[in-house]
């Protein structure tokens, strides 16, 4: 652990060194990790983002890409990025909202329903305002928050329709509060770690599921060490890239908006490749063996109402459902 630990510490100075922050001609590199696979159709959108910023800023900025998490955990790439590393990873809002609590309420469950709705939250005032919090605050800049993952289901050794089914289970889950208290108002125990483990701590029997997107667990091969994946959608995943504010500032404006402007586009495609993706992994996951058991999901949501109050989200949760309404 502690290797692997300073290996990617190591990486990360050694891209630092080579950044070319100085207002050098070639002269702005950009390290974007993600826990995701190559396989994945984020990894095609972080693709796209790469070759479209190369190209309209005539090879000034360049883009660099570190899929399975080669940089490290999200937490720590993060952490590099606050102290001004020429970073950015992919990064859901549960770990964000160490920094601002309020992001943390597009992590709960059954906030809204797909892609379109929650593209709306993230591109709304609301959000803008968070947004400028975590600059200010935390020194992070969010270049576009509208990477859609898809809703998040389970994944686990046995048929599951109830709460009451996950009693006793222990699920991985990632150690942001909301994931943690809507997993455990689903009935299971949550057990944080990082998902590059699950895979082995399955197989190994050191938890006994796992909930995420369906791509991500075709692209971590989990059909091979689970047997149900059950269709709850309790969470949608809409994940943002995420970069040092020090970093950003340091780009001439034009180059600060072909940045911004193909981080979003490059999410609308990632995002439409995720939805067009999921009926084929699922096809292929079946044919592995893994069961896709679509159930009523009302009882998980009425389980998991009390998630918000809990977490002091109530009245957020009102000011996103207005959001939502149009208000």
């Amino acid at each position: 652990m502690f290797r692997t630990a300073f290996a990617a510490a190591a990486l990360v100075g050694c891209l630092i060194v080579g950044s070319g922050q100085t207002a050098l001609a070639q002269d702005y590199q950009l390290n974007v990790n993600t826990a995701l696979t190559q396989q994945d159709p984020i990894y095609k959108g972080l693709e796209q983002f790469r070759d479209k910023v190369k190209e309209r800023t005539e090879g000034k900025v360049e883009i660099r890409i570190f899929p399975s998490s080669q940089l490290g955990k999200d937490e720590d790439v993060l952490e590099q990025a606050r102290a001004g590393a020429n970073v950015a990873v992919l990064v859901d809002p549960g770990r964000l909202a160490v920094f601002v609590n309020d992001i943390g309420v597009l992590g709960g469950p059954y906030l809204a329903s797909g892609f379109d709705q929650y593209r709306k939250i993230t591109t709304s005032d609301l959000f803008a305002g968070w947004a400028e919090e975590l600059n200010s605050k935390a020194g992070l800049k969010i270049l576009s928050f509208n990477w859609w993952q898809g809703q998040r289901n389970l994944v686990t050794q046995n048929a599951v329709s109830k709460p009451a089914d996950l009693a006793g289970v222990r699920m991985r889950t990632p150690g942001a509060p909301v994931w943690i208290e809507t997993i455990k108002a689903m009935g299971a125990t949550p057990t944080p770690m990082g998902w590059t483990e699950v895979y082995p701590a399955l197989q190994q029997n050191a938890i006994d599921a796992a909930e995420a997107q369906d791509t991500a667990v075709h692209g971590a091969k989990l059909y091979e060490v689970a047997k149900h994946l059950t269709k709850t959608g309790h969470i949608g995943l809409l994940t943002g890239l995420v970069t040092s504010g020090q970093w950003f500032d340091s780009l001439p404006d034009d180059l600060k908006t072909i940045v911004s402007e193909e981080a979003l586009a490059a999410g609308d495609a990632a995002s439409k490749g995720t939805e067009e993706a999921i009926a084929k992994v699922d096809a292929e996951m079946q044919e592995a063996g893994m069961s896709i058991d679509e159930i009523d999901v009302t009882p998980f949501k009425e389980a998991t109402a009390g998630v918000y109050e809990t977490l002091g989200y109530a009245d957020l949760k009102t000011k996103v459902d207005a959001v939502l309404a149009g208000n």
